[in-house]
């Protein structure tokens, strides 16, 4: 799916290098595995916001380029624009809308030394180099690049805990590498690191700062990352600048802007390695993960383990008859969805906690980043897929939150809560993951904490409770959104208090699910605003999605509205009907994709007022299963899997948002989606593959897609182990027992 020529050339010097042509030839299509099909450059142009560099799954080191560090388009530290290099970083967000991190950078120069890092219009003036993306490779666990400044050729790999680097110098007597610690994301503010040159082949340190993660002022967040840089070769040289001024005599430092550097001579082709292991706990963590997970300088060696877990990961879900593009955009939506959340703990299980305390995980492991506002759709029920050995531990990762900072995860980064976007959404990840018997956690603490969130005053929750909706003359904004959203999360909490006997909470949550009954104008069909005096807001405009003056958060009525996943039929009935449900569905799609100019960039991916690019809209196109057209879902899933995402670094049309754009295609594309994310139902729709293997369950779960071709994407008739379906939902139970489901296709609805 290549959308122009210049994206043509583009496409076949990224593929050829991912599959590494420049040095081993194509390889036959029978000989790729599921790891040859990912390209880490989907999503790093247009807004995607990915980044191509080198992680292990759910990995805490993610060490990639940065070409730039400030705007919105650079919330990854990479964008396929640039034509120059910072350096390599070893912390970074996956998709975000909103950038942090892009802790402990290491660059390698030759030449005059220069330890600022210059401007991309003019790279002469620091420490940057020029590169071509001819030149680039990145595959799971791995990436190069050529530094055509400097005729380096640079290499990075990683372990969960520690980033290697391998660079190929030219022959020169003056090679550097170095070491910025004032360098991040702009919003990122330094307020103190640390260097200490230990010996000539050892340097530790550490970096401050304060960034997204503010939250409540008694937990002000002091992001605090340690590192422990091993170099293979000693140094000839070596040095420390502070705020720009060389330091003489010293071999220990702390101060705001600090920067290490080290000198060599080397000869033609020499290869210089350095390690990197980090902690967020301290020096002693941070030297003890680079020890226990890198114990040579076998680069490759690392580099292998890293292709072999990768395997052994995307092997999980086996695509054995797709078209090749579909591969590239499965398998590396696949990768995407298994970079967030990730580690926090150290290898000893040791992990910095809300409290800013050091706490341990007894054996466990503790995760951080959790973009739940968009993940908790479509990522944390494929991990109860695909994961399910993972699942515990986030869940205990949020009651750690909870009892070191008294309430559920709402975005937590690196020991601080952001508070970003709207709901409790821990809760549908906790509910599920109970509701399917994944254990591992006190279902009794789970309860309590979701509970304790739900009950709070705070962020206006104290009108939900007092009125049965947000009042938008007392929520500046928002009303609407966090309403809807409340809603589903309360309906979740009922459901396992349900589950476990709780018959008042049941009972009390229950009413507190049907909140957005009393914001539906059944009069209009949308949703809509609602003063403390009962009175519908009487500016109401459906096509308004900004922020500051709407009574919604990146989505407007057109896009919201539909948010009841837990109640499809109260939409229907309130809209007529299912003919009255099924024309204003139409409607979504057909209208004008007009939007005001202040609406948030996040609002993309337009077919009418249908937004693929943020999450409130992803599960709106199963909608038409619940009124008995689904072959209307069949049709507007097919032309978002073939228009909105590709093969290229353009292949998204929205944020990635650490997993849930991907994890949407990974689903749908093998024909179902979780509409309800905590029913344990998964909605049919329309396969991109003609078959895939689940190696999830007791025994494989396989999905064939019969007579499938680009003009076959009719389903008309599904079968389940030989038997007809005579429903529009599969189980997760019937997935994980196994078996065999079929999609007959054709290329007309099927008869009713």
């Amino acid at each position: 799916m290549i959308r122009n020529s210049r994206i043509a050339v583009l496409v076949l010097a990224t593929s050829c290098t991912i599959n590494s042509c420049s040095t081993t030839g194509l390889q036959n299509k029978s000989d790729k595995t599921a790891y040859d099909y990912v390209n880490p450059m989907i999503g790093t142009s247009a807004h995607g916001h990915t980044f191509p560099g080198a992680t292990r799954p759910f990995g805490m080191v993610q060490l990639s380029p940065d070409t730039y560090n400030k705007g919105w388009d650079w919330c990854s530290g990479y964008h396929y624009s640039d034509s120059s290099i910072m350096g390599f970083s070893h912390t970074h967000l996956s998709g975000t809308g909103r950038g942090d991190l892009l802790d402990i950078l290491v660059m390698p120069t030759t030449g005059k030394l220069q330890t600022e890092p210059g401007s991309r219009e003019n790279p002469d003036e620091g420490y940057r180099s020029r590169f071509s993306h001819s030149d680039e490779q990145a595959s799971p666990g791995y990436y190069s690049i050529l530094l055509k400044d400097y005729s380096i050729q640079a290499e990075l790999t990683s372990t969960v805990h520690a980033g290697f680097h391998r660079y190929t110098f030219p022959e020169t007597k003056d090679a550097h590498i170095i070491i910025d610690l004032f360098h991040g994301y702009e919003s990122d503010s330094v307020t103190e690191t640390s260097i200490t040159i230990v010996n000539d082949s050892l340097i530790t340190g550490s970096r401050k700062s304060r960034g997204w993660g503010l939250g409540e002022e008694k937990y002000w967040a002091v992001q605090e990352v340690y590192f422990a840089a091993k170099f293979s070769k000693p140094f000839s040289s070596v040095g420390i600048v502070k705020d720009a001024a060389l330091l003489k005599g010293t071999t220990s430092v702390t101060g705001r802007n600090l920067k290490a550097f080290v000198n060599y001579s080397t000869q033609a082709g020499e290869k210089v390695l350095v390690k990197i292991g980090i902690s967020a706990v301290d020096p002693v963590g941070a030297m003890n993960n680079l020890d226990k997970e890198i114990t040579d300088w076998n680069f490759d060696r690392i580099r292998d383990e890293a292709k072999q877990e990768w395997e052994a990961q995307l092997g999980k879900i086996s695509v054995e008859d797709a078209a090749e593009d579909v591969k590239t955009i499965f398998y590396t939506a696949l990768y995407h969805s298994m970079i967030a959340p990730y580690q926090s703990s150290d290898v000893d299980g040791r992990y910095t906690g809300f409290d800013k305390k050091v706490h341990s995980t007894n054996g466990s492991i503790n995760y951080t980043v959790f973009s739940l506002w968009d993940t908790f759709r479509a990522e944390h029920p494929l991990f109860t897929m695909i994961q399910q050995d993972r699942v515990p531990a986030m869940v205990q990762s949020f009651l750690n939150q909870y009892n070191e900072y008294g309430l559920l995860p709402v975005w937590p980064l690196w020991g601080s809560e952001t508070n970003c976007m709207i709901g409790y959404h821990a809760i549908p990840v906790i509910v599920d993951a109970y509701l399917k018997g994944i254990g591992g956690f006190d279902a009794e603490k789970a309860f309590e904490a979701m509970k304790k969130s739900a009950m709070q005053d705070d962020f206006n929750i104290k009108y939900l409770k007092q009125y049965g909706y947000i009042p938008r003359d007392l929520e500046q904004w928002h009303s609407v959104a966090k309403t809807l959203e409340y809603a589903y999360d309360d309906w979740c909490i009922a459901q396992m208090a349900q589950k476990m006997g709780k018959t008042k909470d049941f009972e009390y949550f229950s009413k507190r699910g049907e909140a957005y009954k009393n914001l539906f104008d059944t009069t209009i069909g949308f949703m809509r605003g609602k003063d403390s005096g009962g009175q519908f807001n009487p500016d109401f405009d459906p096509y308004n999605a900004v922020n500051a003056t709407s009574d919604f958060i990146e989505g407007n009525a057109w896009q919201y509205t539909w948010f009841v996943p837990h109640d499809i039929n109260a939409l229907i009935n309130g809209m007529g009907g299912k003919a009255g449900f099924v024309s204003k569905l139409d409607s979504l799609f057909s209208v004008s994709s007009k939007l005001d100019k202040n609406t948030p960039s996040d609002v993309s991916g337009l077919i009418g007022q249908y937004a693929h690019g943020n999450e409130p809209s992803h599960h709106v196109a199963y909608l038409f299963n619940f009124a008995g057209q689904p072959e209307k879902t069949q049709y507007w899933l097919n032309k978002i899997m073939t228009t909105l995402y590709d093969d290229t670094p353009e292949g998204l049309c929205g944020n990635e948002d650490c997993g849930q754009m991907s994890a949407w295609y990974v689903f749908s594309a093998l024909g179902f989606y979780p509409v309800n994310p905590a029913s344990g139902e998964y909605e049919l729709g329309t396969p991109m593959v003609k078959k895939a293997v689940l190696n999830t369950g007791k025994n494989p779960f396989v999905i064939e897609a019969k007579d499938l071709s680009e003009e076959n994407m009719y389903v008309q008739e599904v079968t389940l182990n030989n038997k007809i379906l005579d429903r529009h939902f599969i189980t997760h139970k019937e997935i994980l027992e196994g078996g065999t489901l079929v999609f007959w296709m054709g290329k007309k609805p099927a008869e009713k």
